[in-house]
């Protein structure tokens, strides 16, 4: 992983000697300014990454610094602080460029983890020209950029990747991604935000079912103050904060179907009317939505609309699940390990190999995301110099049969090895108890015992 060089610009000396000091100990390489004019002077002669810029400065204010510098180093990650916060500095300073916003007092944490969202789009954007125009540097990029090293492996997700830099190219083409919760789709969505012509601008994550239906239009198109009981000052709504920029709206079918027209017709005229104004305002925004649902059965049964599907679905990237692409298995495993290892200051040297076995032939229910937890498990209770089955809560439910079913037991977790060991046998065997017990060296009485002792179901071997 790169080592990100972050600049802090701040008059505060002791803001920027706690963070510089927090960071540092994070393994970034900090810069420190006083004045926009020291800053600028460190930009012009170090390829900085990010730099946390504080809203109030000596010379000039933060927002007008930030326009100067976006224009000049537009690829420049910019995270805002402030003591003076309002909702209109902080749409202000997102439409100029800004990745994330704080206001003071804040936690030197929370900012790690506002560095952390932007450092994977860093590198992509320092060769973006190159991106578009070079295949196989698309892919470099993006499994470094992205941390998904299985676009490089799997020919499905080269597939994906193909249409993710097709439709990048459309900035204006709602775009529809399905597929199973953890396969990535929010990442899909931040490739294609970070390959468009939006790139410099807002990219607006919003978990659709996390919303309340009486906060629904007061989220999205704002409202003015006294527009209702709790307005007690006007506030703009998801579309407006995004405007230029990418709205990722997830799991679109939990939207309420009473909703729906609504947000129907804001995609259809690019107009939104904030809640208590019958002034109309004109947003320029992508919409890209996601889903693990089946939204056309949904239509079928009348709790989505046909058509807001037809205006979703112009252009479908459909993300197989993992099982799907197990080649993908083993680099995703290295790249994890490595990661996890080195967070937790231990020298892991991979996984032993009946386990690793075990995990290229478990269907992961939870795809990526699960298999990125229980690496980072596995890691944090390893006390060897390998992981072992011994360091993973796996469901044998959901191994696949295996062409090898005899797996070296040694001295951990014996009854979740002899369980998935009898389940792959009789996979192998195609439930073959006869077979199978020869295979595993018992008899079969032995083995009808175990299954019973386990609640394995034979039906669904």
């Amino acid at each position: 992983m790169i080592k990100l060089k972050i600049l802090v610009l701040d008059d505060n000396q002791g803001v920027r000697d706690e963070l510089g000091e927090f960071l540092t100990a994070k393994n970034f390489e900090i810069f420190q300014a006083s004045l926009p004019s020291e800053a600028t002077f460190i930009l012009d002669r170090n390829e900085i990454d990010i730099i946390i810029l504080d809203v109030k400065l000596p010379e000039k204010d933060g927002i007008t610094y930030l326009k100067e510098i976006k224009e000049k180093f537009p690829y420049l990650e910019v995270i805002m602080i402030t003591g003076h916060g309002d909702m209109d500095m902080v749409i202000q300073a997102l439409r100029s460029g800004a990745n994330d916003f704080f206001q003071k007092p804040f936690r030197s944490v929370d900012v790690e983890g506002a560095i952390q969202r932007t450092q994977r789009f860093i590198e992509l954007n320092h060769k973006l020209k190159e991106v578009e125009t070079n295949y196989s540097i698309i892919t470099q990029e993006l499994n470094s950029k992205f941390r998904w090293n299985l676009i490089a492996e799997s020919p499905a997700m080269k597939s994906v990747l193909d249409l993710v830099v097709k439709v990048a190219k459309s900035d204006r083409t709602t775009v529809l991604i399905t597929g199973e919760s953890g396969t990535g789709k929010e990442l899909v969505a931040r490739m294609i935000h970070y390959l468009s012509a939006r790139k410099n601008y807002f990219f607006n994550a919003v978990n659709c079912s996390a919303i309340p239906d009486t906060l629904f239009e007061s989220e999205f198109f704002g409202h003015q103050r006294g527009a209702f009981t709790d307005a007690v000052e006007t506030k703009s709504g998801m579309f407006e904060v995004t405007h230029k920029g990418t709205l990722f709206l997830d799991e679109i079918g939990d939207l309420k179907y009473e909703l729906q027209g609504k947000f129907l017709r804001v995609l259809e005229e690019g107009r939104i009317s904030k809640i208590g104004s019958n002034k109309e305002v004109e947003i320029d925004v992508r919409v890209v939505a996601a889903t693990n649902r089946d939204l056309k059965q949904m239509c079928d049964n009348e709790r989505f609309r046909i058509d807001l599907l037809h205006r979703l679905n112009s252009f479908v990237i459909h993300i197989p699940p993992l099982r799907e692409r197990k080649e993908a298995i083993p680099c995703l495993i290295e790249y994890y390990l490595k990661e996890f290892s080195k967070q937790a200051n231990k020298k892991i040297k991979g996984v032993d190999a009946n386990t690793l076995r075990i995990l290229q032939n478990y269907t992961y229910p939870g795809n990526i995301r699960e298999l990125r937890n229980m690496i980072e498990r596995a890691v944090i209770i390893c006390d060897d110099d390998r992981l072992k089955l011994k360091h993973f809560l796996i469901d044998p439910e959901y191994i696949d049969s295996t062409p090898d079913p005899k797996l070296d037991i040694g001295s951990y977790n014996l009854e979740i090895i002899e369980k998935i060991t009898i389940i792959n046998a009789l996979k192998y065997t195609q439930n073959n108890k006869s077979k199978a017990s020869e295979l595993l060296g018992i008899d079969r009485s032995r083995l009808q015992r175990k299954i019973k002792l386990y609640s394995i179901d034979e039906k669904k071997i």
